[in-house]
């Protein structure tokens, strides 16, 4: 078991939604952290705030995750400015807009570079560290679309499902190998940030609506909150869980395609559906 109090921690993607919680959270904690993001703004506003802690230590990265030289150059630094790093949250993550038609490969590379590639790497620059570390913990963050694969999600489905397998063979063999290093891969349902409002859109999407609508209805149906997923990610660590689903849609999807595997869809598609219908009201 990790205890929070006392460890330090690596969060990439740091400076808004769900690793910015999870960064105020752990600091609340005492947690030391080493903070990793493209908006550097957004984290040296996010050092500040955290900075009224007296006890906690803060260093912030500029980072992009979908390039593996700045990934290790932060594993460098993170783990020189916090020499007892013993928590990674691989959190970093993109979303495209478009169907596998409407989608570039490019496109496609570009978001997986960010949300499979820069998993893997963030845990290859860091896990040799962990491992000289009595007790430490990875994070991997996957998506309910790790589990299940909705159309219009082609790129994102791949790169989450990729994390979850990645996380799960990994998983085995650092207990095969008795680590000391063990790993949560983490599944969010909706959970309420600007993931969707911050979306890129395939260069064959020609209709100006459809992107308006892919964010409100993502708004409506995204009922976490940041905060609340951060809470539920901090238990799955110090319990040593190695699967964190977030939200009752993420609990209730599981199950569907556990008992429906081949035809969960059909349900799904008419439940949102409704729920999209309700919310326009």
């Amino acid at each position: 078991m990790t205890a929070i109090s006392g460890s330090a921690a690596a969060v990439t993607g740091a400076a808004s939604g769900i690793g910015r919680a999870l960064a105020l959270e752990l600091a609340a904690r005492g947690c030391d952290l080493a903070l990793a993001d493209r908006d550097e703004a957004g984290l040296q506003q996010l050092a500040a705030e955290i900075g009224r802690n007296p006890d906690c230590k803060v260093s912030v990265h500029r980072v992009d995750v979908g390039e593996p030289g700045q990934i290790r150059d932060f594993a460098q630094a993170a783990t020189a400015a916090h020499p007892s790093l013993n928590i990674l949250i691989n959190n970093a993550g993109v979303a495209l807009l478009g169907t596998f038609a409407e989608v570039e490969q490019a496109q496609m590379e570009w978001l997986i570079n960010i949300n499979f590639w820069g998993v893997v790497h963030g845990t290859r620059a860091f896990l040799p560290h962990l491992s000289s570390q009595r007790a430490a913990h990875i994070v991997n963050l996957s998506s309910i679309f790790g589990i299940i694969a909705p159309p219009g999600q082609t790129a994102y489905c791949a790169a989450k499902f990729a994390v979850r397998g990645f996380s799960e063979s990994l998983r085995h063999e650092l207990a095969m190998a008795n680590s000391s290093v063990k790993l949560s891969v983490v599944h969010p349902g909706g959970v309420s940030t600007n993931i969707a409002r911050n979306s890129r859109t395939g260069a064959g999407v020609t209709d100006n609506a459809r992107r308006a609508q892919s964010i409100d209805r993502f708004d409506a149906m995204a009922k976490t909150t940041p905060a609340a997923a951060a809470l539920r990610i901090i238990e799955g660590i110090e319990k040593n869980q190695p699967r964190i689903l977030i939200g009752n849609d993420a609990w209730f999807m599981d199950l569907l395609q556990r008992f429906r595997p081949a035809t969960y869809w059909a349900v799904l598609a008419k439940r949102l559906e409704k729920m999209a219908a309700q919310a326009g009201k």
